[in-house]
């Protein structure tokens, strides 16, 4: 179970330097089926396993996100400007997320991630944005719908364990950046949910012991080491192509991640 851990902290990494995803479409996909396979789907942790994967993606991304944001920095690919405004507005957001997901059943919250999935898939394909770009400009935004939008980010990205690139990403494509400024901004926005995601999930559980003892809540602590250090060396290895892919061809891998990542959590169960 932890090789295959290890590997999928590794194709996190990849897709959180080069996509913005913060491991969460690899993460909480796999350790679902992980969880459900080892334990069975009867037990105490296959009973909460769509909770802990989801919980336990939202803590790796503290880490993903952190190390992904610092490269994207040097490559100075981060417009710091435009990613300010939101980092309150996502932090309020991510409580009230991952707050909801632990008061949802684990099939509600398997539901809402792959209905979530379908519906960004068909706005970033019919909707100008990622491959449909018609700007090199990136508009901002008013305060108002900054608050808005910042709000609506974190809540559903804590509630569904995933970074802030599902809907960060296809946004400023549409406001008229290339894919490697909107993946770049999506890892600094995905921080301050993944924090106040994290720490929301570990005190609303903590009071679940059953899990057993490497659990923080429903954070699985082993996993979360495992999937830590198999992200840090995939972010070392993907950290050459920053700026390097072009713009449709990553945003056409962009897409087929995520109808690889709906596929598999429609046939599992």
């Amino acid at each position: 179970m932890y090789s295959i851990l290890l590997l999928c902290g590794g194709l996190a990494g990849v897709t959180t330097v080069l996509f913005g995803f913060g491991g969460g479409f690899v993460v909480v996909p796999l350790l679902y089926t992980l969880l459900i396979s080892v334990h069975g789907p009867d037990s105490g942790i296959g009973q909460a396993a769509m909770h802990i994967a989801v919980a336990t993606s939202t803590a790796l991304m503290v880490f993903a996100a952190s190390l992904a944001t610092w490269r994207h920095h040097r490559r100075q690919t981060v417009q710091w400007h435009l990613v300010r405004p939101l980092v309150g507005y996502i932090a309020m957001g991510a409580v009230l997320g991952a707050a909801a997901a632990v008061s949802l059943s684990g099939d509600w919250v398997r539901w809402v991630f792959i209905g979530y999935l379908g519906i960004t898939i068909a706005d970033a394909v019919l909707r100008p944005g990622c491959l449909h770009q018609a700007g090199s400009n990136v508009r901002p935004m008013g305060p108002g719908v900054t608050a808005m939008t910042g709000t609506l980010i974190g809540a559903v990205a804590a509630l569904l364990g995933v970074g802030g690139s599902v809907m960060t990403v296809p946004l400023m494509c549409r406001r008229g950046a290339s894919m490697t400024a909107a993946t770049a901004m999506a890892n600094p926005l995905s921080l301050p949910m993944a924090v106040s995601g994290t720490a929301t999930y570990v005190l609303l559980s903590a009071s679940d012991t059953a899990l057993g003892d490497w659990y923080a809540g429903y954070v699985d602590l082993r996993a979360l080491l495992v999937l830590a250090v198999g992200s840090w060396l995939g972010i070392r290895l993907a950290s050459t192509w920053i700026g390097r892919i072009p713009d449709r061809i990553h945003a056409g891998v962009y897409l087929l991640l995520l109808t690889m990542v709906l596929v598999v959590m429609v046939l599992v169960r």
